[in-house]
């Protein structure tokens, strides 16, 4: 499998990147990986990157999206950190890899039993931790399914509260940033959320 070039990327459609990714996962699923020669990859992407999708997911060591959507070096712009928030560098950081770099999918991606979640439905106050988590507070005020056991040990409270989280940050996203916004209405890029589910390796986009 060759490394993605200027103009292949120039060439995928945002419809077109969401299914390759999906086609990556049902590989990833299947346990079929590509074949390919990632030490030729080093060498064709050695001047020059053209990525056609950006990931925003979590530090969860089982998250890792170059591996559950089965692609190389390259392939992806992928942006780490705990619970998938949103913060103004990984705004800029979604600019460039869209408004500079013509990525042409940002997904948002949440997952089942995610510690993030977990420690902020707890209430968990700890150094630094407690500001991150409290970007996660929105999303459990605003499920309102759960009436009981509204805590960490929940876990489908907790899987509740992890997809919305995914869908306010994707809010957000259009919201702080015109430049992705326009983009997203100019039809050149998407943006979707997904869920993976750390018990199955499948990922649902929604």
């Amino acid at each position: 499998m060759w490394a993605h070039t200027k103009e292949t990327q120039d060439k995928i459609t945002p419809q077109q990147a969401l299914e390759f990714l999906k086609e990556g996962n049902l590989r990833f699923l299947n346990n079929l990986k590509v074949n390919r020669n990632l030490l030729m990859q080093v060498n064709q992407t050695s001047e020059g990157q053209f990525p056609f999708a950006t990931i925003l997911s979590c530090i969860d060591s089982r998250t890792s999206a170059e591996l559950i959507f089965d692609q190389g070096l390259g392939d992806i712009f992928s942006i780490r950190i705990a619970g998938n928030i949103l913060n103004n560098d990984i705004l800029a950081s979604m600019e460039y890899a869209c408004g500079v770099a013509n990525s042409k999918i940002i997904v948002v991606l949440g997952h089942t039993r995610c510690g993030a979640v977990i420690s902020a439905c707890n209430q968990v106050k700890l150094g630094h931790i407690t500001g991150l988590l409290s970007k996660i507070n929105p999303a459990i005020e605003s499920e309102t399914a759960t009436t009981a056991e509204r805590n960490g040990q929940n876990f489908a409270f907790v899987n509740h509260v992890s997809k919305i989280n995914v869908q306010l940050t994707i809010n957000q996203i259009r919201l702080k940033s015109p430049i992705l916004s326009d983009l997203e209405k100019a039809g050149k890029m998407m943006i979707v959320g997904g869920m993976y589910d750390v018990e199955s390796g499948e990922v649902s986009f929604f």
